[in-house]
């Protein structure tokens, strides 16, 4: 089991309470920036550029580009987590939301595919009525539309995605309800390692997991095995989703998971919920989180179709060019471990 230092990321290691009362993972884009991306758009607009076949360069931010760039800074070595607000989502149309929204995430890293199906920008949304929909319903003219799964209403557990960096932009919010949740995995580390060393042991060896069908396409391991937690450099890495954990024990050549392995299952997602921040989202919010030292989830919600009250969360999957070097055997899931490498999955 890993040494547990005190010093390990220590901003990282925050509770709810305290980053609520501090508010230091909150920014905010001023006026100044604000028509600063107005005019990037106008220019993307005038040259009839869309979202993906545009990059950094064409979206000019000289003024937003270093709070960017700081923020970028903020989730590799400081709280993990940051809310960027300020954005009116109300001026911009849907397909607008997109561009800036992609012109923004490409001055922070590059976009990552999030599926073996080429979606590039993802929606958060119910899609259970519109699952009879085909794909070429979806939006004519929309690139890699999320028609690889259907998305509902329901709560979502403590999870990580397959990336450095998710950032997630509230395009609408539901009637009730969808609210996000954040948990320090730093924090959650410590905490069971005070409370139970034995299990911390347990969640720093392998569990075995599903891999998403839709995430590598065919060829790849149904099945692969990554500890929950890992440390490596003062650092830490965890990926997690115990529905994959779950799902995995389908498989008959997958090791059963003992009831040890379970408890320590049971007693993370306790300390998440201890430890965790409900942070409901704006309009025009943008939420970035590093997936190594943040889980997230929601709150189950109720959308209103008639009063326009929908959820719609815009997401994008960053590899980010100061992510962390990650121990021996995490290429079978990030593809290297090399620090900055999973840039080369993108497109950008």
């Amino acid at each position: 089991m890993p040494h547990i230092a005190e010093t390990l990321e220590d901003r990282a290691g925050w509770t709810g309470p305290e980053l609520e009362r501090s508010g230091d993972w909150i920014r905010s884009f001023d006026a100044a920036q604000r028509a600063e991306i107005a005019v990037a758009l106008a220019q993307v607009q005038r040259r009839g550029l869309r979202f993906p076949g545009f990059s950094r360069a064409d979206f000019a931010l000289p003024l937003t580009a270093p709070m960017l760039a700081d923020i970028a800074e903020e989730l590799e070595n400081g709280r993990g987590a940051v809310r960027l607000r300020g954005l009116d989502a109300a001026r911009f149309t849907e397909d607008e939301l997109r561009q800036v929204f992609w012109g923004i995430g490409c001055h922070l890293g590059t976009p990552l595919f999030q599926n073996a199906r080429g979606e590039i920008m993802g929606e958060v949304r119910d899609e259970s009525r519109l699952a009879e929909k085909t794909y070429e319903q979806v939006e004519a003219g929309r690139v890699a539309s999320s028609r690889s799964r259907t998305r509902g209403t329901g709560p979502l557990r403590w999870h990580t995605d397959r990336c450095d960096v998710i950032a997630l932009l509230c395009a609408r919010n539901a009637r009730a309800g969808g609210v996000s949740k954040l948990a320090s995995i730093v924090t959650i580390y410590r905490e069971i390692g005070r409370r139970r060393p034995d299990l911390l042991g347990l969640l720093c060896q392998d569990y075995w997991r599903s891999r998403p069908k839709d995430e590598d396409g065919a060829g790849a391991e149904p099945a692969f095995a990554l500890p929950v937690f890992s440390v490596l450099d003062g650092k830490l890495t965890s990926q997690y989703s115990r529905t994959y954990v779950e799902q995995a024990q389908e498989f008959p050549d997958v090791p059963r998971l003992s009831a040890a392995q379970s408890e320590a299952l049971d007693l993370l997602a306790a300390v998440a919920e201890e430890t965790c921040l409900y942070c409901p989202f704006e309009a025009g919010d943008i939420q970035l989180l590093n997936n190594h030292v943040v889980y997230h989830g929601r709150t189950a919600y109720e959308d209103d179709a008639d009063a326009g009250q929908e959820r719609l969360l815009l997401r994008l999957w960053l590899a980010m060019p100061n992510s962390r070097r990650l121990p021996a055997g995490h290429d079978v899931l990030w593809g290297s471990t090399e620090p900055g490498a999973r840039a080369v999955m993108g497109i950008g």
